[in-house]
């Protein structure tokens, strides 16, 4: 029992007065809430001030400038006067002139040395520009410390990981934070949130809440648009950089998740407005295709758009889709067809049929012919996307001729002249042509992916589900001509050993014959192939919204998958276990009655019942519950067990009403929600999902489509060669010297795109500041507008009355004037107290 339950038992006891009774008892309340249940009122006890002290923070207060000037004229004289006290607020009279924007009371107070505490950070809140310049104009003057704390007290207002610069980039004030950048301050970047040096692991010992409290405000600093514009030398990339960075601690402390979220969203608005204010084609193709690390094209005319792939490699979808960056990626993607999309539709479709039809002639000009007028249209990103959707369609067809057995309609002449079939019903059939030439495009697909593994590397090659797909499919279709080799080599060793297994009929065949499972995968791969089309309707403004929309609902899909598999599994261990008696029951008489008929060679009256058989069986029963294709009869006993049977079916009916009731309600609400969501931004998505595969269009090589991309051209084999060459010679001092020539010649151009590059980023900046500042200037009047206008003219009257005083006019004196405006200053503290 604590002290206070012992107030509380033996106050209402003795109902002794509670302070007496606490002075028996010894105890000290210092808890409010504690001394309210008693029936006490705790006053808090506040630094005593005298009248003359009161009167000074007062005329502070009310801007009368001549009053404060006596006091503290006074204090330097008679000492009995604190120029440094604090009122009941907890403010000094520097910070009451901040917080009232008083720069002429500020100017009286920093000529009598105040002591100055937080005021600086008092100052950048209040994003007061003549504060700050002046106290940190003082601090140089008088070298005081400005650290924030007062008399060696930490401040009460900031907490101590809360630096000038923190705070200005907190209010994203320019001017504020170009000041402070001027004199030297910056901001460290925060360890990771996984380091576990010293520093880390003390800081999270002492208060781990402070700890990730400390980070946030630095990466709410270093998130500030001003700041990134200020201090950066590419601000683009920082911020791409940035919202990264914050993204990937959004998943890694939920707690603060929403915090970290938000700051990527104004991490990646700031990017999309700099991207906003460029001019004309030369400011927007020299943003997109700087890379600070990549070599220098001597080709001025080819557009690499390293910035470009940068942003979706960060997943900056909103500046993918900026309406600038999708202008230049449509007249690249239509590049060498002027006018194409000013055309008739007639047209288009014309144009467009003919590359599909003609595309295995225009690949094979392609490799003869690189450089002729049909190999460079053969190089433009729509003519290359035409001809590759082309092959892909012809593979596709070829998959439904096998899938249809087109080989048993055609017929071939055999060795004895007479007519035979190609029949699928034969262990181990030799590949037909249709299947050869699947085989090829499947090496060209394999190929191509290999290619791109290569370039792309393997970390971006598996972050893309496209890729995965693709991969999954190809190693479908290995499997599948793998297995058909080993069944055909298995059939022939049997048949050179005289086995009578090779000419079995497909209906004795094994169930995991390799044939039978080369199929299966087959059929699989054939699904996959076919739902490859979706990726290819990506560029269709119809079918492309939908298509994301429907990709980005799968996660939705998949999260109801993890809860009903869990649901399915409970419940089917549970009717395991109460029915598996009755299912060996069953399956012994179906056992029975499969022999019978086999004696008897009818197998019409044998019907057998396996839903309940065991576990596997009753989970692909419940399964197909859902769709209501399982009767409750299947969970009724022939035996008289009534308890058994009304259990059973009190199991199916309970997990009928979750599955059905619950789960797929609730599904459909998830994907209302969710399709809803996306939807606001299916645009953006799409726009984002659509510069990701023109994009992969707009790289050398990968020209010719499959299956013509595994023959060997001239151009492959002339590139070997130059390597080759390369890795053989040895340098002699001539190609040194012209070595150094071209070193020189690299640099100077290196310079050069470095000054034109920070150039156009200048003007980016002043345009973005500018238009920022605009907004600022067009907004309303305020509410602080009004108290800077009231303080003003407060100053202003005491500033008259003090004149008039001087000439020897006849004016009211100080206490009648405190008394008039005692009132209104009550008010004011009182708006301050209850907000």
């Amino acid at each position: 029992m604590t002290s206070m339950d012992k107030v509380y038992k033996k106050y209402r006891e003795m109902k002794m007065n509670p302070q007496k009774l606490m002075d028996e008892l010894g105890i000290e309340i210092t808890d409010a809430s504690a001394a309210d249940s008693l029936g006490m009122g705790i006053v808090r006890k506040e630094t005593d001030l005298n009248n003359e002290e009161k009167q000074f923070l007062l005329a502070v207060e009310r801007g009368d400038i001549p009053t404060a000037r006596h006091f503290l004229e006074e204090s330097q004289i008679y000492f009995n006067i604190n120029i440094n006290c604090v009122d009941p607020l907890g403010r000094t009279a520097i910070l009451i002139s901040i917080e009232n924007e008083n720069i002429e009371m500020m100017e009286l107070l920093l000529i009598y040395n105040v002591e100055l505490g937080d005021a600086l950070l008092h100052a950048i809140n209040e994003e007061n520009v003549e504060a700050v310049e002046m106290i940190l104009a003082n601090q140089t003057t008088n070298k005081k410390d400005l650290s924030g704390f007062l008399g060696g007290v930490p401040s009460s207002s900031f907490t101590p990981d809360i630096t000038p610069i923190k705070l200005a980039a907190h209010r994203d004030n320019y001017e504020i934070i170009k000041i402070l950048l001027d004199r030297g301050d910056n901001i460290a970047k925060p360890h990771d949130v996984r380091c576990n040096c010293p520093e880390c692991i003390a800081k999270v010992n002492e208060d781990s809440l402070n700890h990730s409290r400390s980070r946030i405000n630095a990466y709410r600093a270093l998130a500030s648009p001003s700041l990134m514009a200020l201090s950066s030398k590419d601000p683009i990339l920082t911020a791409f950089e940035l919202s990264w960075e914050l993204k990937r601690l959004s998943r890694l402390e939920n707690e603060f998740k929403n915090e970290y979220e938000q700051l990527a969203k104004q991490s990646q608005d700031f990017a999309v407005d700099l991207l906003d204010q460029t001019r004309g084609s030369n400011e927007l193709e020299l943003i997109l295709n700087y890379d600070p690390n990549g070599p220098v094209d001597e080709d001025n005319d080819r557009m690499n758009l390293s910035r470009l792939k940068l942003a979706i490699k960060y997943k900056q979808k909103k500046f993918v889709a900026h309406p600038n960056c999708q202008q230049l990626l449509a007249s690249l993607w239509y590049e060498g067809l002027p006018g194409f999309r000013r055309r008739h539709i007639v047209f288009k479709v014309l144009l467009t049929v003919s590359v599909c039809l003609l595309y295995p002639i225009l690949s094979l000009m392609y490799m003869v012919a690189p450089k002729s007028p049909f190999g460079l249209f053969m190089r433009r990103p729509f003519i290359k996307f035409i001809c590759h959707s082309a092959s892909y369609m012809t593979f596709l067809f070829l998959l439904i001729l096998a899938s249809q057995r087109i080989e048993s309609i055609i017929n071939f002449s055999g060795e004895d002249g007479g007519s035979t079939k190609i029949s699928r019903e034969v262990r181990g059939a030799p590949p037909t042509s249709i299947e050869w030439m699947i085989l090829a495009y499947v090496a060209g697909l394999v190929w191509a992916e290999v290619k791109q593994l290569w370039n792309d590397g393997a970390k971006t090659y598996v972050q893309d589900m496209w890729n995965i797909l693709d991969f999954a499919t190809n190693s479908l279709y290995i499997a599948t001509f793998a297995l058909k080799l080993v069944a055909y080599l298995r059939v022939e060793d049997e048949k050179r050993n005289g086995d009578p297994r090779a000419d079995l009929s497909r209906g004795n065949w094994d169930a995991y014959d390799p044939n039978l499972i080369s199929e299966g995968l087959f059929a699989a791969a054939n699904i996959f192939s076919s739902l490859k089309l979706i990726y290819i309707f990506t560029v269709n403004p119809q079918l492309g919204p939908l298509q994301i929309s429907l990709g980005r609902m799968v996660m939705d899909i998949m999260n109801f998958l993890f809860i009903a598999v869990l649901v399915i599994f409970s419940y089917a261990c549970g009717v395991n276990q109460l029915y598996w008696y009755y299912a060996e029951a069953r399956t012994k008489a179906c056992n029975d009655c499969l022999a019978l008929a086999v004696t008897l060679d009818d197998r019409s009256n044998c019907e057998c019942d396996k839903t309940l058989a065991n576990l596997f069986e009753i989970l692909q029963t419940l399964y197909f519950a859902m769709y209501g294709l399982v009767d409750i009869k299947h969970f009724e006993l022939d035996e008289p067990h009534e308890f058994t049977q009304f259990v059973g079916k009190l199991m199916f009916g309970s997990y009928s009403g979750i599955m059905i009731i619950v789960l797929l309600n609730m599904l459909i609400a998830m994907l209302s929600t969710s399709f809803q969501i996306i939807s606001n931004d299916a645009d953006t998505e799409w726009k984002y999902a659509r510069s990701k595969l023109w994009m992969s269009y707009f790289e050398e090589g990968e020209t010719v489509p499959t299956p013509f991309n595994i023959i060997p051209t001239p151009k492959s084999m002339w590139h070997i060669l130059l390597w080759i060459r390369d890795a053989l010679c040895t340098c002699t001092k001539k190609a040194k010297r012209s070595k150094w020539q071209s070193i020189r010649k690299l640099m100077k151009r290196v310079n050069e795109r470095e000054t034109r590059y920070q150039a156009v980023m200048r003007d980016l900046v002043k345009r973005y500041i500018m238009k920022r500042q605009k907004a600022g200037q067009t907004e309303g009047v305020t509410e602080d507008d009004l108290n800077e206008i009231k303080q003003d003219i407060s100053s202003f009257r005491y500033e008259l009355l003090e004149i008039l005083r001087n000439n020897g006019m006849k004016t009211p004196n100080a206490s009648n004037q405190r008394m008039n405006n005692s009132k209104t200053s009550r008010n004011q503290r009182r708006k301050k107290i209850i907000p």
